[in-house]
């Protein structure tokens, strides 16, 4: 789970509003199908992030010139807009007509009923536009289903979290030269852990005889909610350990019990995502998610798995990234057997973040949230907002030539996305999603600090997870 924490070009902005009211396809439906609601004011909240504020700045006011519906929309901080979303759900109050869904915390909303079933909308040809066309959303929208396939929040935002390596260095004679000498092999783009490794040693290495500040791997090593996250979603996934270690039909962790948890295979990538701290910054474990960004941006890493949700600033804001036409993105390297599990449909190779508007059970004016929901989610918007906002969430706008463009600024990121977005997977559908997160934290934390070994770690883990399902009745 990773929110962006960043800033929309102002210039940006303007070129949008002016663009989205004339690439409206057919206004005379919006006219019409907001005309009962002309006047009413709907209230939504969501993070401070550039897909948000895109939506704020540009789409709601064109969709309010148009329709007539008021919106307001506020953007703030990841815990401000959780705690704010939940007093509403929880109390009923209907002070949301909709609202952020983060797709690893929806199973607890869902669990909760404190979400309006969007199917029934979906099927209403008075309040759903006729290109609407759920089938042209990526696997993404999958994620905010229930177990029936209704759907109960429509994607706005979508990455991945995946490898990122300085094109410039593993392009360079030199280094190309140097490294074959040392390993054997040609240096390039890692398919396994092994050659992960030897790459980070050698950049580390490298870094040291030249005297300049590079390493050769880069994590979000904090004691924060970050660590367990990125074991979780990008480490155990790669190296053959999925749903977070735990059997979802049995709802155990433990190999006791059914879980991979505490397997050797869970073990071993612990200890090596411990070991490997060696060829990080000195300051990594202070690093979460932003961090790892920041010092890819500096220059200062070779390479890594980051939320590529970061690549809008890292491949084109000059006052921040270091490493604008330097940046190459690939599928992350995996364990023996993880790929064709992935392809196969039966596994996973990292991680595939996002969010999406809901409307919350209590809202008082559901038929106008649904109205600005769609059309925040339009076809003929979405290359611009793409711009804007770096997200894709539809297929038909990878094949806009604005998203060609961009692909090529930042390292066939959106190519990647399209040709194999559905070999990476959301959170699982696990409710209890917060309190497990707080005792993988706990014991990966006291891995990476050392306190205890990678693998009583996962044993404790794996019992403590166990315990808790069975507290809460599973």
């Amino acid at each position: 789970m990773k929110k962006l924490v960043g800033l929309l070009v102002v210039a940006l902005l303007v070129l949008g509003s002016a663009a989205v009211f004339a690439e409206v396809a057919n206004p005379e439906w919006w006219q019409k199908a907001a005309e009962p609601y002309k006047g009413v004011v709907i209230k939504g909240i969501s993070e401070s992030t550039p897909p948000s504020k895109a939506m704020v700045e540009v789409a709601a006011p064109e969709f309010e010139k148009l329709t007539g519906i008021k919106v307001q929309f506020e953007v703030t901080s990841w815990d401000e807009m959780y705690n704010k979303s939940i007093q509403d759900l929880q109390t009923g109050a209907g002070i949301y007509d909709f609202i952020y869904v983060e797709q690893d915390i929806i199973y607890a909303y869902l669990a909760q009923n404190w979400l309006t079933d969007l199917t029934p909308f979906i099927q209403n040809s008075a309040i759903t536009e006729p290109n609407f066309d759920v089938d042209d959303f990526t696997s993404f929208i999958n994620y905010f289903k229930d177990e029936k396939g209704n759907i109960y929040a429509i994607p706005f935002e979508a990455f991945l979290k995946s490898y990122i390596y300085r094109k410039d260095l593993f392009e360079d004679p030199e280094i190309q030269a140097a490294f074959k000498a040392k390993y054997g092999y040609d240096l390039a783009v890692p398919t396994t852990w092994e050659q992960y490794t030897d790459i980070a040693k050698f950049f580390t290495e490298y870094g040291k005889e030249k005297g300049i500040e590079l390493y050769g791997h880069i994590a979000q090593a904090k004691t924060h909610p970050c660590v367990a996250y990125e074991m979780c979603e990008s480490i155990w996934p790669a190296w053959g350990i999925y749903n977070w270690g735990i059997n979802l039909e049995k709802m155990r962790a433990s190999v006791e019990n059914g879980g991979t948890l505490n397997s050797d295979q869970a073990k071993k990538a612990l200890r090596w995502y411990v070991d490997m701290l060696q060829y990080a910054p000195p300051g990594v474990r202070t690093y979460t998610w932003d961090e790892t960004a920041a010092v890819f941006g500096a220059g200062k890493v070779a390479q890594g798995l980051i939320y590529l949700e970061n690549l809008g600033w890292l491949a084109q804001d000059e006052t921040r990234s270091a490493v604008i036409g330097k940046i190459g993105v690939a599928l992350p390297p995996t364990a023996p057997g993880v790929m064709d599990e992935a392809k196969a449909g039966k596994g996973y190779i990292g991680y595939y973040d996002g969010g999406a508007l809901g409307i919350p059970h209590s809202s008082k004016n559901k038929e106008a949230a649904w109205l600005f929901i769609q059309w925040c989610a339009r076809k003929e918007w979405q290359p611009e907002f793409a711009r804007l906002a770096t997200r894709v969430v539809r297929k038909s706008t990878f094949e806009d030539p604005l998203i060609k463009e961009l692909d090529a600024k930042m390292g066939g990121y959106f190519t990647l996305l399209k040709d194999y977005g559905y070999l990476f997977a959301g959170a699982p559908a696990l409710p209890m999603h917060r309190p497990l997160n707080e005792l993988y934290l706990k014991w990966i934390s006291k891995a990476v600090a050392g306190e205890v070994s990678p693998e009583e770690a996962l044993d404790n883990l794996a019992k403590e997870v166990d315990e808790l399902m069975q507290e809460l009745g599973y």
